[in-house]
């Protein structure tokens, strides 16, 4: 390789190993000292949980009795049985004779009309009595009796969206570390953004906003052509640093079943992608920033070494990158469900940004189209 290209590619090297710090210590480590309080608080604020479910009668039988037994003074439970035809309907009747929070809302398949995740929310929402909304998903289970509680308590002041965490329960499954190391990597980065004033996506298996805020903002009308977004675009669209609040404690999480085959995790990914082209411009490029030049780093990395090109120097700049990460993520990783992970983060940090890159572009490319 000519003299003059090694150190071109070398100065782009120093470029991303700085874009790259930039992102962890103005970023990501805002995070790291945000503790929230331990002690439960009292709040009595009427709360209407949203789930939209479309055959999970599974789910539905495991999983929403967890939800309808929360420990909180004041709630209902809104399922959309959203065109199902297994045996969803029977066993939401069953719950709802013995738990009268339970109310469920029915849609049925038209041949004309194809339904989607987002229409069934906005039925949901619609039919619920309460102005602070709670989503969760049919297959997710809450962390305690108490989750309810802890995302309610941040309903204060101009505070309109809550932005919660929802980490994959572990398992033996081979695609399992890296999907929970990816989901702690996201969660960093939105709840990370959200503390410095620029909150850009939610997750909607654990996401609060206001009745009003929806309807305010037109619901999904913005975006419901797009099959994914009910929980990111809408955050994106109609979150500020002024009524966006973050709820981490571990009692508030919402766990869930990470995908078992890459097929599966693969339609699951390319969906949720896919809305990114929408997000505000500013979000966009901070994205693709952080996606390019993580993906740019390892590469110069190992053309620097290939190559014997300042090996010494691209070695100890890459060490510097890794020992400032394991300093801000021990502890993140800690609370957020994923310290075992810490000890892939060398070979998962480079499959994360190769990730990142792919499904960037397969999902700006490749429609998807259903939901379920």
């Amino acid at each position: 390789m000519e003299t003059y290209i090694q150190e071109a590619l070398f100065i782009l090297f120093q470029f991303c190993f700085i874009v790259q710090l930039y992102f962890l210590v103005n970023n990501q480590s805002k995070l790291t000292p945000y503790t929230p309080p331990d002690d439960l608080p009292a709040v009595r604020i009427p709360i209407s949980v949203i789930i939209s479910a479309r055959n999970e009668a599974k789910n539905l039988t495991e999983n929403l009795p967890s939800i309808l037994q929360q420990n909180y003074p004041d709630f209902e439970v809104v399922v959309i049985n959203d065109c199902s035809y297994d045996k969803s309907e029977i066993v939401l009747e069953e719950l709802k004779a013995t738990y009268p929070e339970l109310k469920i809302v029915t849609i049925t398949e038209h041949d004309r009309f194809k339904t989607g995740k987002k229409f069934a929310l906005t039925l949901g929402i619609k039919a619920s009595k309460n102005e602070h909304l709670l989503f969760t998903d049919a297959d997710c289970k809450p962390a305690s009796d108490d989750w309810i509680t802890r995302m309610a308590a941040n309903f204060t002041g101009e505070t309109q969206i809550v932005l919660g965490y929802s980490p994959y329960n572990r398992t033996g499954n081979f695609l399992n570390p890296f999907v929970r190391y990816e989901t702690i990597k996201t969660g960093i980065n939105y709840l990370s953004a959200a503390l410095i004033g620029d909150p850009y996506m939610g997750i909607g298996r654990n996401l609060a906003y206001t009745k009003s805020l929806f309807f305010s903002a037109k619901g999904f009308a913005a975006h419901m052509h797009v099959l994914s977004g009910d929980d990111d675009l809408f955050v994106n669209q109609n979150a500020t640093a002024d009524n966006t609040a973050i709820e981490i404690h571990p009692d508030s999480f919402i766990y869930t079943d990470a995908k078992t085959t890459f097929s599966g995790w693969y339609r699951q990914k390319k969906r949720h992608f896919g809305v990114g082209k929408i997000y505000k411009a500013r979000h966009r490029r901070m994205l693709s920033l952080d996606a390019a030049s993580g993906f740019l780093f390892y590469i110069l990395l190992t053309l620097c070494l290939v190559f014997n090109f300042e090996p010494l120097l691209a070695l100890g700049l890459f060490s510097f990158r890794l020992i400032f990460q394991l300093i801000i993520y021990s502890k993140l990783f800690k609370r957020l469900n994923g310290k075992d992970l810490l000890w892939y983060l060398p070979i998962f940090d480079m499959i994360y940004y190769i990730y990142l890159n792919i499904f960037g572009l397969t999902g700006a490319f490749i429609k998807t189209t259903k939901w379920k």
